[in-house]
Formats: C-alpha cells, structure tokens, sequence
C-alpha cells in the first residue's frame, strides 16, 4: 500500500498494521511469563536499565534525523533514497563516537545499571545501540511506504525469534539478567539485517536523478536537532521512575514494576502500532493542502482512538488479576501498579494524533514547553511518591505526567493549525480514568473494580454512540467480503 486512500476511514489502514501486533501481542503473553518464571524479580529488573541505557545513546545519535526524514519524505519531487543515506550517516558517525565513550567508562555505568559488568554486557550494549539506529530507519522506510503487511509480518517474526533466543539463552546462562538482554539484541539484529537486504536489493539499479529534490545536511539537522530535547525529555519521562526505583528501592522493587509494565503492553503495542501508521498518514493528509477535509479526517480519528484508549485500558484494568496470575507468585503486587501505567500509553497515543500539527508547521520549541513540563512533574511525582508508595508510586507519577504532557502539547497543537478536536469528551474520560485507576490502585476490591469498570465502559458506550455504529458497520462489511 504505497499510500492512504484519501476517503478511507482511519481505522482500515490502522488494521493492517494492528493485525501483525495483536499477533505480537498473544506471543507476548508467552515471552513475559516465559522471563518472569526463569528470572528472578531483582534480575527481571536490571533487563529495563539495559533498554534505558542503551536509548540515551540511541536519542543523541540519531539527532532527531528520523523525523527529518518523516518531514520531507512526501515533499514533492524528493529523492528518497538519498534522504534516507543523507539521515542515516550522521546518525552512524555519532552512534560510533558515543559507543567509545561509553566504553570507557562502562565499568562505573554497568555498576550502576546493572549491580554488575562484563564483556559481554558492554558488547550487547554497543551492538544493540548500532541495531536501533539501523532499525529505525530501515523500518521506518518500511512504514514510510504504509506497508502494513510487511510491518505487521517482520514484528510477528520478531517476537518468535526473541522467544526462542529466551529459551536458548536460559539453557546457557540460567538465572541471568543476559537472558533478558540476548532477547532484545538477537531477534532485532535478524529482523533489521533483512530490512537492510531488502533496501539494498530493490535500490540495486539506482541511480540518483540530478533533477531531484534534496534537502543538505543543513537543512535536514535544523529540523531535526530541535528533536534531541523533545526526545531526551520523553526519555527522562519514561525513564525517571525506573532510575527512582532503583535509587529509593532495590531490583525487587524495579523488577515487580517492570513486569507491570510489560502487562500493559496491549496498550504499548497499540501505541507503537498506532505511531507507525500515523506519522507518514498525518504528514501526507497535511501536504495534500485540503484544509476543511483534513480537520473532519483528524477529528474523526482522534474520536475512534479515544474510544479504542478508554475501552482498551479499562478492559486490561480489569483483566490485570489474571494476567498476574501468568507472571508467577513472586510478581502478584504488579497488580497495583497496573492501572496508573494503562494511563502513559493512551495518553501518547492522543499526544501523537494532536502533535502533528506542531511537527508539520516546525515549530519545535512548543514540543520541548510540553516535555519540559511533563518531566518537572514527573521528577517532582517520583521524589514525593517512590520513598513511600514503591512501584505504585512510580506507576501513579507516570501516568499523571504523561496526562500533563498531552494537555500541554495539544494546546500548542491548536495554536499552530486549528483542528477543533473535542476536549470536552477527553476531559472526562480523564476525570473519570484517573478516579478508576485510583479506586484500582489502593482499594483494589474485585467487586468495586468490576462495577467501576462496567459504568466506565458504559459512558464511553454513550458519549461516543457514533463511533460505535461504525465499527459495527466496518464489522458487517467485512463479515459479509468473508462470507
């Protein structure tokens, strides 16, 4: 699908990327029980530093190339496949400086990240660093394309590989955080060595036109610096709770919540699925120049996904007891932590239909206002909260930040194009979601989850009866092509 129907409904091209992670999703719910019953909570908790050290370096590589590529990917006349050279070797030259330099002083870093070292911890790190750069444009091509099937397709064989490396690095390693490490840098290094094949391959008769159009360097790291702090602030947003956890408590602690983490990630796969379908729609439907048309198709999706976020979040809020039960008797109080987490994913989600319209006018500094923010709340909420409420604590500060960081990004968003979404409708499902998650958090009695829940779903129900009524439509068409 090399691009979106301009009459479809922003749920049709949305399913082709969602199938291949719902996919993700049920293999998912072998692979986080699979390392919670081989490791230990504290050595379960030293696998979420790896991802959090290895992104810093990954945030200051980049350079926020990647959305400089997004950006001018559908500028009339560009020469794609010298953008793509043009954004990826900056990105490659600083990822290998950054990589020495880690290096040199990962004896102290891995101390503190992991309580441990080793060669091979500093050599996952370098190389896992060097695959999310080359992943993250090669995949992004992909998604560029709107190729929903090969996305969905290559995330299936992902997660099938990260499996299999679990068991085949419990074999060797046993109780080891390196199990956990193996999982994310070996699956991710087969998957991203074929993206790089199947560019050279359908690339391989180039030739570059001279008629074409291409940004310099100049041009594509103005656009793209600016991103270093939004990016490094979403970082310290996602990542402060783990560094507070891990200062006020111990890998017990770090290791229950992460696990709570991992359970939401029916709502972090719909997010990720969501972003890579969204950002090339949302720049496309801007370029195409249809103002009045463009803010009916963005209002419409922003209504179907605050419906598919409430619902989806109050449906895992109260699946999270028997989840639980999957992960094993020692990660049982992840159950607390479950509901304020549901919070971050949903409320991204929202942040990146609203946020276009700071991207597509390039007005950065609005982006950085909004994370800054989210951050100071979320440094404050982890100070206040982590000494006394543990993961919970943390759980209930990521939420909330996260809540802060969209209002503050939409309301910039509104000054750069008027699109007229209905903050209305989302402040009450938030009014309303933050009451449940609280209710959920520190009362959890089965009986008041349930019937909050069901009133909740309820409201939604009502508020968004359009939406409703077209996805029962949508069901009814497909049902009837099945037939």
């Amino acid at each position: 699908m090399d691009s979106q129907d301009k009459g479809a409904s922003p749920i049709k091209g949305f399913l082709t990327y969602f199938y291949g992670n719902f996919v993700v999703l049920l293999l998912g719910f072998i692979q986080t029980p699979l390392l919670t019953r081989i490791l230990a909570t504290d050595e379960y908790g030293k696998t979420g530093m790896f991802e959090t050290a290895v992104t810093v370096i990954y945030i200051f590589a980049v350079l926020g190339l990647d959305q400089a590529y997004i950006r001018y990917y559908y500028e009339k006349d560009i020469d794609r496949v010298v953008l793509l050279k043009r954004c990826l070797l900056p990105a490659l030259c600083i990822v290998t400086v950054l990589s020495l330099v880690y290096i040199m002083i990962s004896e102290s870093a891995n101390d503190f990240l992991f309580g441990a070292t080793g060669r091979d911890v500093v050599a996952l790190v370098v190389i896992y660093t060097f695959i999310s750069v080359l992943e993250r444009f090669f995949f992004l091509d992909v998604r560029m394309q709107q190729n929903g099937v090969l996305y969905s397709n290559i995330n299936i064989i992902e997660k099938i590989l990260s499996i299999l490396t679990i068991i085949a690095a419990f074999f060797m390693l046993g109780n080891d955080y390196r199990v956990g490490l193996y999982a994310l840098a070996v699956p991710w290094g087969c998957t991203t060595a074929f993206l790089i094949i199947r560019f050279l391959v359908r690339h391989r008769s180039y030739r570059p036109d001279g008629q074409a159009f291409i940004p310099s360097y100049r041009e594509l790291l103005s656009y793209g610096v600016p991103f270093i702090t939004v990016l490094l602030m979403e970082w310290a947003l996602s990542s402060c709770d783990r560094i507070a956890l891990r200062s006020f408590t111990d890998f017990d602690e770090l290791g229950i919540y992460d696990a709570g983490m991992k359970i939401v990630i029916l709502l972090i796969t719909f997010k990720n699925t969501f972003i890579a379908y969204w950002s090339p729609v949302a720049m496309e439907r801007f370029e195409s120049g249809n103002d009045e048309e463009n803010k009916v198709f963005f209002r419409r999706a922003y209504d179907t996904v605050v419906f598919l976020c409430v619902t989806g979040a109050v449906f895992l809020i109260l699946a999270r007891k028997l989840i639980v039960l999957l992960l094993g008797a020692s990660y049982r109080s992840a159950e607390s932590v479950i509901p304020f987490l549901t919070l971050m994913p949903i409320y991204a989600i929202m942040f990146e239909i609203t946020v276009q319209s700071i991207k597509y006018t390039k007005n950065g500094r609005y982006l950085n206002i909004a994370s800054i923010a989210a951050l100071a709340a979320n440094i404050a909420g982890n100070m206040l909260l982590v000494p006394v409420f543990g993961g919970t604590g943390a759980a209930v500060t990521t939420g909330v930040s996260y809540i802060i960081y969209f209002i503050m990004g939409t309301v910039f968003s509104e000054r750069c194009i008027k699109i007229g979404y209905r903050y209305g409708k989302t402040a009450l499902y938030t009014i309303l979601l933050i009451a449940y998650c609280t209710e959920a958090s520190f009362v959890n009695d089965t009986l008041t989850d349930t019937l909050c829940g069901i009133i909740l779903i309820a409201v939604v129900m009502i508020m968004d009866r359009k939406v409703v009524k077209e996805g029962i439509v949508l069901c009814r068409k497909y049902l009837r092509k099945v037939k």
